[in-house]
């Protein structure tokens, strides 16, 4: 039987778990045995080019896509938000799609220079558990006092983290047990992943916050940590911590705030862009609420059913990631690739790659306007022999 020559066993493997598949679900999907597509994933055997066919229709990526080199995953930790209740399956989706994302960047940086790495180093156990509530919040002091942030709130958390060198993206994570994840690879950037589907503006900062909780505190700690469930559950609250002491540091917040109440929450969240429910917990880490005033706080925002959805949260808009679409704006706008090139060369779909890199939907698909240059109108005296080029468009 004629395969196909240069295929990727391992390019199969990350595009069957990108869209989420099993095996069995792909082979009933192009018309194949399981057998088959286990042959093909383990390298002992090729698609036949019209197998090879459904594959890129299927899987939405092009035949280029399959006869691309992979390089090996980095195993360095991944820290989930949310993980206690994510799926198998939802990790390992959202794993191959990271690795697409890390091909990008490496691409972006043949051509343009990134902003440098600018994160301040913090001596820390690397047990967990002998991390304090104490050394938390002077950490969170200490990274705005390192990027000059002061103690007022931050106008745009995602540009300050891209600033200083860390990778921001935000797309479609396609389950509603993750939140957001982050990693700092051995030898190379930090990332930050936001999931676009379900972060209203306050949420998104928070879990922003909370992953550069996660890049500060537990960098040096063992990821076999991360697999206990009650491990696992401390570093959360850690980072919960974290992200609300960056977010409202104790002294300007409790300053601004003229009552402990919802209607003094709600006062603030427009300047802090931090939820009220965020601002309630902040109280109670700093001792504002005792025990009582809590559990009537917590009561009373129920009764307004600000559980699942707050005042202003349709109304503030969600900060955004600039460096990464910048850069393919900035590939493009200077003539260095254009959008066609650019697909061909990182061989991915235009919706997968519009999706990582936050650009409008349609951006690497909208075709190129075309030019019209006509001539000048010739006198008569001209007899056809000569004209003026006028271009227009510019």
């Amino acid at each position: 039987m004629i395969g196909t020559p240069g295929f990727n066993n391992e390019r199969l493997i990350q595009a069957r778990e990108a869209r989420g598949l099993t095996a069995v679900a792909l082979a009933q999907m192009i018309g194949v045995t399981s057998a088959n597509v286990s042959q093909y994933e383990r390298g002992k055997q090729t698609p036949s080019p019209d197998v090879m066919d459904r594959l890129a229709q299927v899987l939405n990526c092009p035949r280029s896509f399959f006869l691309k080199n992979l390089e090996p995953f980095d195993q360095t930790c991944i820290w989930y938000r949310s993980m206690s209740t994510a799926t198998k399956m939802a990790r390992v989706r959202v794993e191959a799609r990271f690795q697409w994302l890390k091909e990008i960047v490496a691409y972006l940086k043949q051509f343009l220079e990134l902003p440098s790495l600018n994160i301040p180093a913090f001596v820390l156990p690397t047990d967990a558990t002998q991390i304090t509530n104490d050394q938390i919040e002077e950490i969170a002091t200490q990274c705005r006092v390192f990027w000059n942030l002061g103690d007022t709130p931050i106008t745009d958390l995602l540009l300050v983290l891209e600033n200083n060198g860390i990778v921001v993206a935000k797309g479609e994570l396609a389950t509603e047990t993750l939140d957001s994840f982050s990693q700092w690879p051995t030898a190379d950037s930090p990332y930050i992943f936001l999931n676009s589907e379900k972060a209203s503006a306050v949420r998104l900062r928070f879990d922003a916050a909370h992953e550069l909780g996660h890049l500060l505190l537990h960098r040096g700690i063992d990821g076999k940590q991360f697999r206990g469930a009650s491990t696992n559950r401390l570093m959360e609250n850690q980072c919960h911590r974290f992200a609300l002491a960056f977010l409202l540091p104790a002294k300007r917040f409790t300053a601004e705030l003229w009552a402990p109440t919802l209607n003094g929450f709600y006062t603030l969240k427009d300047r802090w862009r931090v939820s009220i429910q965020a601002m309630v917990k902040r109280c109670e880490q700093l001792g504002i609420l005792d025990e009582i005033q809590l559990r009537r706080t917590w009561i009373n925002l129920s009764r307004r059913g600000w559980r699942k959805w707050e005042p202003l949260d349709d109304a503030l808009l969600p900060e955004t990631p600039r460096l990464l679409p910048r850069s393919i704006d900035m590939l493009v706008a200077s003539d260095i690739r254009t959008k066609e090139q650019i697909l061909a060369d990182l061989c991915l779909s235009a919706p997968d790659l519009e999706d990582l890199v936050c650009v409008p939907s349609g951006y690497f698909r909208d075709k190129p306007q075309l030019r019209l240059i006509p001539r000048e109108k010739l006198d008569q005296e001209d007899n056809g022999k000569g004209g003026k080029l006028i271009e227009f468009g510019k």
